[in-house]
């Protein structure tokens, strides 16, 4: 029997053989990878759009982190409510995809907008959820993207003594806060 040196070798278990699996190291070089693909998309599309910005790529948990700042022309790629961001990260996410083969979960923020919305977002639970604690009524939030409701949530669940749903259908799902 030959064996080819360039091959991986497999683990095998029994008669069935397995591939090793993937370390901490790899999965980080695997969403390094997927963020130098997202920076590069961008970073042409800022030289399609004439707009400057700095672009810096970072790895939590789970996925890439990409960060466009530095462009005064940058809000105007954030849109009302985060919409055009919204957008742009999916197709940045598709670019990827197509590069890789595999779906990208990716987070893009551009002039801090992501990240100050959070902040504010993990503000507003901790608030309801001290409000709801103390008065026993339910409150209703406005409604809310997926991202926004889960930092609520997040934000909710560190707060003893009361929990939070979502109710509703996109694009007016939203959250509400009770007390347990």
């Amino acid at each position: 029997m030959s064996v080819d040196p360039t091959e991986a070798p497999a683990e095998e278990t029994g008669s069935v053989a397995t591939a090793p699996a993937i370390d901490d190291a790899d999965e980080d070089d695997v969403l390094v990878e997927e963020g130098e693909i997202a920076a590069d998309y961008l970073e042409q599309l800022l030289d399609i759009l004439d707009f400057d910005g700095d672009i810096d790529l970072d790895v939590e948990g789970d996925r890439a982190v990409i960060a466009i700042d530095g462009g005064e022309d940058l809000a105007r790629l954030v849109g009302r409510r985060g919409e055009v961001l919204d957008a742009l990260q999916e197709l940045t996410r598709l670019a990827v995809q197509q590069s890789t083969g595999d779906r990208s979960r990716l987070m893009l923020d551009i002039a801090g907008w992501r990240s100050g919305r959070r902040e504010r977002l993990s503000s507003l639970g901790a608030e309801v959820a001290a409000r709801v604690l103390e008065t026993g009524e339910r409150e209703v939030l406005k409604p809310m993207t997926p991202f926004e409701r889960k930092i609520v949530h997040d934000a909710v669940s560190k707060v003893d003594g009361v929990r939070s749903e979502s109710e509703g259908v996109e694009p007016n799902r939203r959250v509400v806060v009770l007390k347990t």
